[in-house]
């Protein structure tokens, strides 16, 4: 098997056209270092498709849609830095040795990738060919084999592990439950030790909008992308790359896109459901009626960004309005209505009601008027 540096777990269209991309175009540019190996988790049909086309090596298309400042854009890429596929239910002892020689770790596991499956157990330790069934439960296999096979002694390779599930603080959630594991395993405590202080979990921010995928494998995605990552000692980075952000504190992007993306995304919902709109509606054709969009720009310029400018950010966030206007408005994003609406209540609980309590909190005298009506309003469905 063609040995590369970085291992992904996940084959979504996302990270094809994300993180996958980034680094296709940093190796054509000699700023990456090497490719990628990618393992299928699950025993999803179309996931194993994509593990097939993959494994060719010959590469896939990413087609660019949208706007940028305003102006159409269409291109399609090639991406060829995935130069291996394996998938983890029938290639585990190949999974095992990718993990061992890898510097770099990539992780979308979706949004139950982070469960812990009561299937798994202690005995995976020593049958070292049962396959885990949780995503977490086979990094505390693959890091325990990585450990022993270096001798039981700080490897002179480093380790950095980047999960990009769309959870706060990714990184420190994924090794907290991993050394829980561990811990409940009864692992060694220099295993322990392993865990925390030499590999390097990243905390990351990923947003793009990657609407559609492309068969057997690609995908087709806006222009927009950013992979915000928190600097801390012992980091590696897979490449360098124009998308990619090195920051000391990941929260103001995480307000950022909360704030503004998710919140609007929420308050279109909102007023999909209270006015009983189009049951096809997308949000292009929302951001198109001129009375709604004057609604949202409403609730933008007067109710959220009078918060990022008493958190010293209002600047930032002009600039992070002036792109999210292009991505709104993108044409070729069939981003239903319906979709976003979809456990709607609880979204406006993570999306709208934190603002409206951080301007209290800035000691604001904002009415938030809009805000606050959805958020007390009966949520519909």
């Amino acid at each position: 098997m063609l040995k590369t540096p970085i291992l992904q777990f996940g084959t979504s269209r996302f990270l094809q056209a994300h993180v996958d991309l980034f680094v296709s175009e940093a190796l054509a540019c000699g700023e990456a270092l090497g490719g990628i190996t990618v393992v299928q988790t699950t025993g999803n049909p179309a996931s194993a498709g994509r593990v097939a086309a993959l494994a060719s090596g010959h590469g896939y298309p990413v087609r660019v849609r949208g706007l940028r400042a305003g102006i159409p854009v269409d291109e399609m890429c090639i991406s060829h830095s995935v130069q291996a596929a394996l998938n983890a239910g029938t290639q585990w002892q190949e999974v095992c040795s990718a993990a061992r020689e890898a510097q770099i770790i990539i992780s979308n596991t979706g949004d139950s990738g982070y469960a812990l499956d009561p299937r798994d157990g202690p005995a995976l330790i020593e049958n070292v060919d049962q396959v885990p069934q949780g995503f977490v439960a086979k990094l505390v296999v693959l890091l325990f084999q990585r450990w022993q096979n270096e001798g039981q002694a700080l490897p002179a390779r480093p380790l950095t592990l980047y999960p990009c599930e769309l959870i706060a603080r990714n990184g420190d959630t994924l090794r907290d439950l991993v050394c829980g594991v561990a811990r409940a395993w009864e692992l060694p405590e220099s295993y322990l030790a392993y865990l925390s202080s030499h590999c390097c979990w990243a905390n990351t921010l990923v947003d793009r909008i990657v609407p559609e995928a492309l068969e057997p494998v690609g995908a087709i995605a806006e222009p927009y992308a950013l992979w915000v990552i928190e600097r801390q000692a012992g980091l590696q980075l897979p490449c360098t790359h124009s998308c990619i952000v090195l920051t000391d504190d990941l929260t103001p992007f995480a307000q950022r896109k909360l704030f503004m993306l998710n919140l609007g995304h929420s308050y279109l919902a909102e007023r999909w459901l209270v006015d009983a709109r189009s049951a096809d509606e997308t949000v292009f054709q929302a951001m198109s009626d001129a009375a709604l969009r004057v609604d949202l720009e409403a609730v933008w310029i007067t109710e959220v960004l009078p918060v990022f400018e008493a958190l010293g950010q209002k600047e930032e966030a002009l600039d992070y309005l002036v792109k999210l206007r292009d991505r709104l408005l993108n044409p070729f994003v069939a981003h239903r209505m319906a979709d976003i609406a979809q456990n709607h209540a609880a979204k406006k609980q993570r999306r709208l009601a934190p603002l409206i309590a951080l301007a209290r909190q800035l000691g604001l005298t904002l009415e938030q008027p809009r805000l606050r009506a959805a958020v007390q309003r009966d949520p519909g469905p």
